[in-house]
């Protein structure tokens, strides 16, 4: 086994050697999308040339593209550990997270209840929310501890019980890089009778995958974030997905894909998944005979030691910088924990400044802001605020509704938020029309002005009438915390 050789692997990016004012640019954007190796982009070209052809024709270029599109399914299968026909390809995690959502909200009855994270990602928290309020259920929130960034297991205990359905965590956190211990959050899910849908969109570039070994019922992932083109993967458990509704056309002939897919994508997907099986024949140690699941593995293996120890120089060395402070677990001990994912706030600078900074040596472009994290590095120094609405009782109204937060009389949030006919059955409720909403707003908007809420009547069933007059709600009580920013994915 050759030792991991970083130039030589770079050597195979093109991207790479771009520069700029003739300088090697530093790509440190990674949540956002890999750059891919030559192999990813022959093989995009490569179907153009000698593929290009719909599903299901007789003659010999739509028989290459069933067979790439084959070979795909399977390549990413080999990835997540699972068989080829429960793979679903779609444009991204995003959209095949909302498209499957649509037939899991399908199953849910007034008053059942989907549980989200506070450390997730919005595309594993909208969809659901969606679904919840399309079908009167409930959402909860699995807050994460923000000392450190990690997902307490007697949290989720807390939001668990009978009716609960569904539960949507990530694998990893793109944001500050935390690893959540999936099987043991499978275990709890599964014994409340519930399904476990789990987002790997930042785990998949940086960790060995196995949906199986973890009990997961979904795992979806983003194949641009490891070096493929712009397309997503979604494992369905057999039993599940075959028991779901499906939108689709009648010919559709996978029920969840819906109309012509993205061949040249799907072409680049398996070529990215070999890439990483050539990584580990190389330098993982597997055989060139081994199954390209075996190589897969190796490669993840062999990547995540190279990347913990490239963490562990730029922690250090980001801990010796004045003002520099690392978000999440950032203990030696901990690093079983997270990803090579620095995010960090640097005292007195504003994130669009520390991104878009000349700098003397070198040009190094990470993602900025509140909303967007980067593979080495990220900034933020206007913190994202929650503020918390509690209060609002008397409220129990039936129909949709939305507040507005207002700084000084200035709108600075809304949420929409839904009540159904049954008030005893409320979305955003802790309990009987306490109504519980977070506006997300920079720290900068609200800091020393007086916070207020005007709710707003969206729509209301016609003949209802509200059991309490709304002006009878009175001022809520607001509760302003920190509030980590949100990740691009």
């Amino acid at each position: 086994m050759q030792a991991f050789d970083v130039d030589a692997i770079r050597a195979r990016f093109p991207a790479l050697s771009l520069t700029q004012d003739g300088r090697p640019i530093v790509f440190f954007d990674g949540p956002g999308g890999t750059q891919v190796p030559q192999s990813v982009i022959d093989a995009v070209a490569g179907y153009y040339r000698e593929a290009n052809a719909n599903h299901g024709g007789a003659f010999l270029t739509s028989q290459r593209s069933d067979a790439i599109v084959e070979d795909a399914h399977a390549a990413l299968a080999d990835l997540l550990g699972v068989d080829a026909d429960e793979i679903t390809l779609g444009p991204n995690m995003t959209t095949l997270t909302f498209h499957v959502s649509r037939s899991i909200g399908a199953t849910l009855r007034p008053g059942d209840e989907v549980v989200v994270s506070g450390l997730d990602h919005q595309a594993n928290v909208d969809p659901w929310i969606a679904a919840a309020r399309d079908n009167e259920a409930i959402v909860r929130t699995w807050e994460p501890s923000l000392d450190d960034c990690t997902l307490r297991l007697d949290g989720l205990d807390a939001v668990l019980n009978e009716r609960t359905r569904l539960v949507a965590v990530g694998w990893a956190s793109n944001a500050v890089g935390t690893i959540n211990p999936i099987r043991e959050i499978a275990d709890r899910v599964h014994r409340a009778g519930a399904w476990l849908y789990v987002d790997a969109v930042h785990a998949a570039p940086h960790l060995p995958l196995d949906a199986r070994a973890v009990d997961a019922d979904f795992v979806a992932c983003s194949v641009y974030k490891f070096f493929g083109p712009h397309l997503g993967a979604l494992y369905g458990r057999h039993e599940i997905m075959d028991s779901l509704p499906a939108y689709k056309v009648r010919p559709a002939s996978n029920r969840f894909e819906t109309g012509t897919g993205n061949h040249e994508g799907d072409a680049g997907a398996a070529a990215a998944v070999e890439y990483l099986a050539d990584v580990g024949t190389r330098y993982g140690g597997a055989a060139a005979t081994a199954s390209r699941r075996e190589r897969v593995l190796a490669a993840m293996h062999a990547i995540r030691a190279y990347e913990l120890d490239l963490y562990r120089y730029l922690a250090a060395r980001l801990a010796e910088l004045p003002g520099v402070r690392i978000l999440g677990l950032t203990a030696d001990a901990d690093m079983d924990r997270r990803t090579p994912t620095a995010a960090i706030t640097i005292d007195g600078v504003t994130p669009h400044a520390a991104a878009d900074r000349p700098d003397a040596n070198q040009p190094i472009r990470p993602a900025f802001g509140n909303f967007a994290a980067a593979r080495r590095m990220r900034v933020q120094a206007d913190p994202l605020v929650s503020v918390r609405l509690k209060g609002l009782n008397r409220l129990v109204i039936p129909g949709s509704f939305e507040a507005v937060l207002k700084a000084d009389g200035e709108p600075v949030g809304r949420r929409s938020f839904f009540q159904p006919t049954n008030p005893n059955r409320c979305d955003n409720c802790r309990e009987l029309g306490i109504i519980d909403l977070d506006f997300h707003v920079p720290g900068s908007a609200i800091t020393g002005r007086d916070l207020t809420v005007d709710l707003e009547v969206v729509s209301s069933p016609a003949g209802m009438s509200p059991r309490f007059p709304l002006a009878a709600a009175g001022n809520p009580t607001l509760n302003v915390r920190m509030l980590l920013g949100e990740a691009a994915q």
